[in-house]
């Protein structure tokens, strides 16, 4: 029977048991981690920007993303996601652009930010950010196959916007239809679960921070499903 590795991605996503996805930096990286038993592996914006001497926040271009994640990808054979910032593209067309060629590559997700690449980095004003969801989710779902996209709400980490304003447009982005939502660095595990429980589909967390003393179970009684770790 032919591997189904998005399919297998997507099972990892499950309630009580959240799954560490482990962040690499290169191809090198990657295939240590995945030796070390991760389940699964993630790129890192910015980690890669910083492996070319680069500052993080928009200082990749889409080709040079899509390049890097073919690499991981081909290094190990656990299923890969990748962390492509806003899509590399402010209107929502482009981002979708953006999935269609993720897939093309071989990962099995990616995350697309709420945030503009320009200037102080603010978040992209509401009704923007859910039709750059919608559009990146629709295009997502026209694959064919089982694929992850996560929607990210950065603005509490950034400094945008605060965790009501979070919630507001994670629900709005479950609704548009991402498959996955993601609220990085929250003021406290209290409001982490807040968060988790405004929506119905999987959370992701950042095991960074203020969040890096809590163990794995911890996310599980909070309800996270996926940990990211950087």
């Amino acid at each position: 029977m032919r591997r189904d590795i998005g399919a297998e991605f997507r099972a990892l996503h499950r309630p009580g048991d959240p799954f560490i996805l482990a962040n690499a930096w290169d191809a090198g990286s990657a295939k240590l981690l995945a030796g070390l038993g991760a389940e699964a592996i993630a790129t890192s914006s910015s980690a890669h920007a910083f492996t070319l001497g680069r500052p993080d926040m928009g200082r990749i271009s889409r080709e040079e993303a899509l390049g890097h994640a073919e690499t991981l990808v081909r290094a190990v054979t656990v299923p890969v996601s990748g962390d492509f910032e806003n899509g590399f593209a402010d209107a929502p067309d482009e981002v979708a652009e953006t999935i269609r060629l993720a897939a093309e590559v071989g990962l099995s997700g990616c995350s697309i930010e709420d945030t503009v690449m320009s200037g102080d980095n603010p978040a992209y004003d509401f009704e923007l950010a859910v039709e750059r969801v919608r559009a990146a989710a629709a295009a997502a779902k026209a694959l064919g196959r089982p694929f992850v996209f996560c929607a990210r709400a950065d603005g509490v980490m950034n400094g945008a916007y605060n965790v009501e304003e979070a919630i507001r447009r994670i629900q709005a982005f479950e609704k548009a239809g991402a498959d996955l939502l993601y609220v990085p660095l929250p003021p406290s595990m209290e409001s982490l679960v807040q968060i988790v429980k405004s929506v119905s589909k999987p959370v992701n967390a950042l095991a960074a921070g203020r969040f890096a003393k809590y163990s794995k179970a911890d996310f599980a009684k909070a309800g996270i499903r996926r940990i990211s770790t950087g």
